[in-house]
């Protein structure tokens, strides 16, 4: 299987489902129901009815959705009618219109806001139907696709009583396309932008951005940000009159299904693209050229989102250059955009990417709170900053940064990685999500217990008017989307927990398996494991109890303990013959544990209280220095080292097991990434374990073969 073969005369519709094979349908695949099913859903699925009291356009793409959906499940696509007659429908619209009077009372409707919707059978005399419905259009296409879901996953329909409404504000990809075609980051072909310096604009590739906005809306997220942080030339224009108009007809195809658009900026852009001599944030002049750069985006897209911006940091300009602060830079932003409903996301994600590594001082993990904390306040109400889950960079583990419940009166987005720079690279299977629970669930201490990492991003527990998640994509033009089959995975559990963050690992897996491949309890149960052990698996065979990166510079896949250890970039590991780790307590070290809240600080900064798996993130141990397992940390190294690898080769075994349960195009394409995995796993196991032989002259104590 070429999974590099893009998308072109093989995309016909029908009713909203492309003539490809699942791969590509992903979780919208809407396979035939077993025929017990199809029974119990068909009485209430043969008529859609649709319901409003005013202009609702996202009820026609809820109710296309639907239509094509039932149809593809049941065999027989719905009929549409003008009125619920007792025979039994499906209502979907507004709670204000006529036919949905009574479904759900005024504070119940209220408290669903804009986004949120009811799901409820009603069944007595005269009126029998399901409501699919919400305060707004917009609550009720989610619901659509909550209903679809039920369906998809085999849940009893015939006494529902669901109302549901997202948990933070801001549901949030960043995608980091070039308009080149390239992706930095990206391990899923090329963009589904872009291509050779302008827009897809085919129909064929608009097709497949309309497919795409179908695949965000079913999982709740509601803004995308369509290029790279990092803005190159061509990508500063795309604020410009001159590409505008491009930028609009993507806006329209994501605006049908609720997701407004946003730019990545740049932030010296009226120096490149302006012919002013200064970007300077005070300036009357810059302020003059940013607002009608936001009104210019305004006329073309009205309900344009606004800027993401990454400055000041790994050489992209900002306000440091004019003697100014972060909070100059994004207010000035923010002021351009606020007559327009407009957000400036300013990213924190600010170092020193200059430093000595002789210079055991200066510490990167300390730097966003160094720089942001003092601050805090200072931010326009419009503003918000987007704050990497960890202190460094997206590693296969490290501690919740200490900035997330460290800002009290600013607007946060906690930012994720789907796509996995640092866990595979979509060649290896590393399933995210439970990782990503570890970190929503991480208790901050803020404000007492239970001021969890989910609810300071939300604004719940500072009671902050914006919030919510951004992650960026791991998408790209290869059929399935991923690269890796099981790497929709990530995405799709990405969406389902930045909707609702109290949802178990357990529950998202047997969700997005079950939508994917059916009810076959083997199949399930199979795919199930291999999900959820992935990340520990991951982890055993590459770098050990949180000390990270070990990888080759720049593309950042594979082993290699030194490769940024006498860098530029911050990422150190101080292995020497005696041990290893970096020392970050107050007591002697860099001071970083003393950023969080007392008691994960206090948690972190003795070495017997400091959890194992970040025990090397925050201090520097000797190799015999013994773990709470009983293990030393380098007999750790050495055993973690070998299972890993063995458990890779499971992953190929269990795989191997579902041969014939799995079509065949993703069985094969699956069974091809596994194999490599294994392969790679091994050659993590013998980089790793050899360096560290050789490093300190410790055998192991079960005499395998080190090199």
């Amino acid at each position: 299987m070429n999974n590099n073969t893009k998308i072109k005369n093989e995309t016909t519709s029908l009713g909203g489902v492309p003539a490809v094979g699942d791969a590509y349908r992903a979780w919208l695949r809407y396979a035939p129901l077993l025929p017990d099913q199809a029974k119990e859903y068909a009485p209430w699925c043969g008529k859609i009815v649709v319901a409003s009291s005013g202009t609702a356009p996202l009820l026609a793409p809820a109710v296309e959705e639907l239509a094509a959906g039932l149809g593809s499940m049941l065999g027989r696509e719905p009929r549409r009618g003008q009125a619920a007659d007792g025979e039994g429908c499906l209502v979907v619209g507004t709670l204000d219109s006529a036919e949905l009077q009574g479904v759900a009372d005024d504070a119940e409707a209220k408290a669903l806001g804009d986004e949120g919707y009811v799901l409820r059978t009603v069944d007595e005399p005269g009126r029998r139907f399901i409501a699919i419905a919400g305060r707004t259009d917009r609550g009720a296409l989610y619901g659509a696709f909550h209903f679809l879901r039920l369906l998809q996953t085999g849940r009893p329909i015939a006494d529902l009583r669901i109302a549901e409404k997202p948990s933070g504000k801001i549901r949030m990809i960043d995608h980091w396309d070039n308009m080149d075609g390239s992706i930095e980051r990206g391990y899923a072909g090329e963009s589904v932008f872009f291509r050779e310096g302008r827009f897809l604009e085919d129909p064929e590739d608009r097709k497949r951005l309309r497919d795409y906005a179908r695949l965000m809306a079913a999982v709740g997220l509601n803004a995308v940000a369509i290029n790279n942080v990092n803005v190159h030339e061509i990508e500063t224009k795309l604020i410009t009159p001159e590409l505008l108009p491009s930028v609009a007809k993507a806006a329209d195809v994501f605006r049908e299904y609720g997701i407004r658009l946003y730019l990545s900026i740049n932030f010296a852009s009226p120096i490149e693209i302006g012919g002013l001599s200064t970007a300077d944030p005070l300036d009357p002049e810059v302020k003059r050229w940013w607002a009608e750069r936001a009104a210019d985006a305004y006329r073309h897209v009205p309900d344009f989102g606004g800027f993401l911006v990454k400055a000041d940091s790994e050489f992209r300009p900002g306000p440091f250059t004019y003697g100014r602060d972060h909070a100059d830079g994004a207010n000035m932003l923010a002021e351009a955009l606020e007559p327009y409903g407009g957000i400036a996301i300013w990213r924190c994600f600010v170092y020193d990417c200059l430093q000595d590594w002789r210079d055991r001082t200066t510490d990167r993990a300390r730097a966003a709170y160094d720089h942001f904390r003092p601050l805090d306040g200072k931010f326009r109400d419009n503003v918000i900053l987007q704050i990497k889950n960890g202190p460094m960079d997206f590693q296969v583990r490290e501690p919740v940064s200490p900035l997330i419940g460290g800002m009290r009166h600013t607007n946060q987005l906690l930012e994720l990685q789907i796509t996995q720079e640092y866990t595979g690279q979509q060649r290896h299977l590393c399933y995210l999500v439970p990782q990503w629970k570890e970190i929503l669930d991480f208790d901050t201490h803020a404000l007492g217990e239970g001021s969890t990492a989910a609810k300071a991003a939300t604004g719940e527990l500072f009671g902050r008017p914006l919030g919510g998640f951004a992650a960026v994509a791991n998408i790209g033009s290869d059929l399935n989307w991923t690269g890796h089959l099981l790497a929709q995975a990530n995405y799709y559990g990405y969406g389902r927990l930045t909707w609702s963050p109290e949802l178990t690992s357990e529950q998202i897996t047997d969700e997005w398996a079950r939508i994917s491949f059916g009810h076959d309890p083997v199949v399930i149960g199979t795919i199930k494991r291999m999900l959820l052990e992935s990340w520990s698996i991951y982890e055993s065979y590459t770098s050990p109890l949180g000390i990270g990166w070990m990888v080759n510079p720049g593309h950042h896949y594979g082993p290699n303990v030194d490769g940024y250890e006498y860098s530029k970039w911050g990422t150190y590991h101080f292995a020497d013959s005696k041990g290893i780790g970096v020392d970050r307590t107050v007591a002697t070290g860099t001071g970083f544990a003393g950023q969080y809240h007392d008691v994960p600080a206090a948690r972190y900064e003795l070495p017997e209280s400091c959890p194992d798996e970040l025990l090397l993130f925050f201090h520097h141990v000797p190799y015999r220095h013994r773990l709470k397992s009983g293990k030393t940390v380098i007999q750790h190294i050495y055993d973690s080292h070998f299972e890993g690898t063995e458990k890779a080769e499971e992953l190929v075994k269990a795989w191997r097991s579902l041969e014939g349960k799995i079509d065949e195009e993703r069985y094969e394409s699956v069974l091809d990434r596994l194999q490599l995995q294994a392969a790679h796993a091994a050659e993590w196991r013998d980089v790793i374990n050899t360096y560290f032989y050789r490093k300190t002259g410790i055998p192991d104590e079960h005499d395998r073969k080190i090199y």
